[in-house]
């Protein structure tokens, strides 16, 4: 109830959320919290939404069909939304990355594996691990992928985002 309550939100902000709620704890390396069940489903907050007048219903109805289980972060789901809705092509989310030897290289946050493309968000949550993000990027592009990193200042460029992605999926 929370979430539809929050309709007066961006659409963006709205996804992000909802993403939150909607997270699937998946199985695999690295990640914590396996099986831990999500807050809520997309098929419950639409339930939700289609019982009663909310403020921002078209914002909730839009949000509802962008919501993804598989983001970590509110910057990972803002990252995505900005994506699509400048009509890229949707990315997978925390896609794990192997070599051609079948070792793992590192857990991306937006990726488009068919085109060896991967988006990574860099907050100031990870300075901690700034010399671990160096190594796995410099992995990822040994293996031949194209990392684009996001920092705060990119983010706040839309426009220069949506136009590195598509550079880059057009190589």
């Amino acid at each position: 109830m929370t979430w539809a309550q929050l309709g007066h939100l961006n659409l963006i902000d709205l996804v992000a959320l909802g993403d939150f709620f909607c997270r699937v704890w998946r199985e695999g390396y690295g990640r914590p919290d396996a099986g831990r069940r999500p807050w809520t489903t997309r098929d419950e907050l639409r339930a939700m939404i289609a019982r009663t007048r909310w403020s921002g219903i078209r914002r909730l109805r839009d949000a509802v069909e962008l919501i993804r289980e598989d983001s970590w972060s509110p910057r990972e789901s803002q990252v995505r939304c900005r994506l699509v809705l400048a009509g890229l092509p949707e990315p997978v989310l925390n896609q794990d990355v192997y070599d051609d030897h079948g070792r793992f290289i590192g857990c991306v946050d937006l990726a488009y594996p068919d085109r060896k493309v991967a988006v990574e968000y860099h907050g100031i949550l990870h300075s901690t691990h700034y010399a671990a993000d160096v190594e796995r990027i410099a992995a990822l592009r040994a293996a031949g992928w194209t990392v684009i990193e996001v920092t705060s200042t990119l983010f706040a460029q839309p426009e220069r985002l949506v136009a590195r992605v598509r550079a880059a999926l057009a190589r």
